[in-house]
C-alpha cells in the first residue's frame, strides 16, 4: 500500500499566509479543503454562494465516492442503492454492484455535510467572488487573499479556467441536464437508467419516499417535454407531487488545455467535463482531489497534472466511447447490454471503484 505525503510542521506558512485557497464550496472543493486539512495544511476556502449548494444533477454516489468520503470523515445520509438497470421501451439489463452500495444523496444534504467536516477540521470559509487572479514563484492573489497555492473548484464554467487561458473549444454537439425530485417510494433498490431516442433520464431513490429524475440530452425543451419521451417513467410518477423546482444545467461538454497552470490547480468540473452518462464523476473528482492535495505536499504541482490524467482516464474514455455509440447506434445499446449481461455487468463493476 502506498502511503500518502505528509505535510509536518505548523498548519500556516509565513506571515500567516495559508498553504491553500480553494475556490468553490461545491464537494469537490469540500473534499478538497478537507484532504489538505486531514494532511496539516491550512486551507481557506472562498464560495460566492451562501447556504446550502443545490446542483441539477443525478445525485448517485456510486460505492467508490461512499468509501472515498467515509475515509473523508463525512456522515452520509441517504438511500442506498445496489446496482444499475438500462431501460428502453422494450428491454432491460441489470447489473448489481459486487458487495457494496451505492447511495442517493441530495445535493443540499451532501455539501452541508462536508461543509460541517471542513470546519470541524478547521478549514475557514468566507463568501466572496473571486474576480481576479494573480500568481508569481512564490503563491498566488485571488480576491486580495494570498496563498502558496489556489485550488479551482469552480465548476462547469469555471470563471478561473477562463481567467488562465485555459478553455478549449468543444466539437461534438452540447448536451444539457435537467433535474426534478418527485414525493413518490422508489419502486426499486437500483439506479435506473431509461434511454430515449435523444436523451436518458436517470432515476435516483435519494430517501424513503422521495426520488430525482435527471433527464440529459441534446434537446432543450421544458422538462414535460422531455419526461414525454419516457412514457414507462411518466406513468410512474404521474400523480406524485413534485418536490422543489426544476434545475438544470449546461452544456455539459467542458475541456480544459491543462489541469495546472503554475501555482494554480484545477479539480472536479472546473479541470474538463465529458458527460454525465456513466455516474462516476464525483467519484472520480474525489480520487483526483486526493492526488491534488499528494502533489500540494510535496510542493510539486505537475505531479498532479500526470496524477489527473491517470485518475480520469477510465472516465474519460468510457464516457466517450459511449456517447460515441449513442451517436450512431443508441437503439442498441440496451439489447446489447440485455444479451451480453456478463460485459455489463464488468463494466458497471468497473466504474463502480
Amino acid at each position: 500500500m502506498t502511503t500518502a505525503p505528509q505535510r509536518t510542521g505548523p498548519s500556516t506558512s509565513v506571515a500567516g499566509m495559508p498553504d491553500v485557497l480553494v475556490v468553490g464550496g461545491g464537494p469537490v472543493g469540500l473534499a478538497a479543503a478537507i484532504e489538505a486539512r486531514m494532511r496539516g495544511l491550512s486551507v481557506l476556502l472562498l464560495e460566492k454562494r451562501a447556504g446550502d449548494i443545490d446542483k441539477a444533477c443525478g445525485e448517485g454516489l456510486m460505492p467508490g465516492a461512499v468509501a472515498a468520503l467515509a475515509r473523508l470523515g463525512v456522515p452520509l445520509q441517504g438511500r442506498p442503492f445496489h446496482g444499475i438497470r438500462y431501460l428502453d421501451d422494450r428491454r432491460s439489463a441489470t447489473a448489481f454492484f459486487r458487495s457494496s452500495s451505492g447511495l442517493g444523496v441530495r445535493r443540499t444534504t451532501l455539501q452541508p455535510a462536508m461543509v460541517a467536516r471542513a470546519r470541524q477540521l478547521g478549514v475557514r470559509v468566507e463568501q466572496t467572488t473571486v474576480t481576479d487572479l494573480e500568481q508569481d514563484s512564490a503563491g498566488v492573489t485571488a480576491g486580495g487573499l494570498r496563498a502558496r497555492y489556489l485550488v479551482a473548484a469552480d465548476g462547469l464554467h469555471s470563471p478561473i479556467r477562463r481567467m488562465l487561458g485555459l478553455d478549449r473549444p468543444v466539437t461534438v454537439a452540447p448536451r444539457w441536464g435537467l433535474r426534478q425530485h418527485f414525493r413518490t417510494a422508489p419502486w426499486t433498490r437500483l439506479v435506473e437508467v431509461h434511454w430515449g431516442r435523444s436523451s436518458e433520464a436517470y432515476v435516483t431513490p435519494v430517501g424513503a419516499d422521495e426520488i430525482g429524475i435527471a433527464i440529459v440530452g441534446s434537446a432543450r425543451m421544458p422538462w414535460a417535454e422531455q419526461l414525454r419521451e419516457f412514457p414507462r417513467l411518466a406513468e410512474r410518477v404521474a400523480g406524485a407531487p413534485a418536490a422543489g423546482s426544476v434545475r438544470g444545467a449546461g452544456p455539459l461538454r467542458q475541456q480544459a488545455g491543462s489541469p495546472v497552470a503554475g501555482r494554480v490547480l484545477l479539480v472536479g468540473d472546473a479541470a474538463g467535463y465529458v458527460d454525465a452518462l456513466t455516474g462516476e464523476g464525483i467519484a472520480v473528482s474525489l480520487a483526483c482531489a486526493r492526488s491534488l492535495v499528494d502533489a500540494l505536499v510535496l510542493d510539486d504541482p505537475q505531479r498532479y497534472a500526470r496524477s489527473w490524467r491517470r485518475d480520469s482516464r477510465q472516465y474519460r474514455w468510457i464516457t466517450a466511447a459511449l456517447l460515441a455509440t449513442r451517436r450512431v447506434a443508441q437503439p442498441a445499446i440496451v439489447p446489447a447490454a440485455s444479451v451480453l449481461p456478463d460485459v455489463f455487468r464488468m463494466a458497471v463493476r468497473q466504474l463502480a471503484k
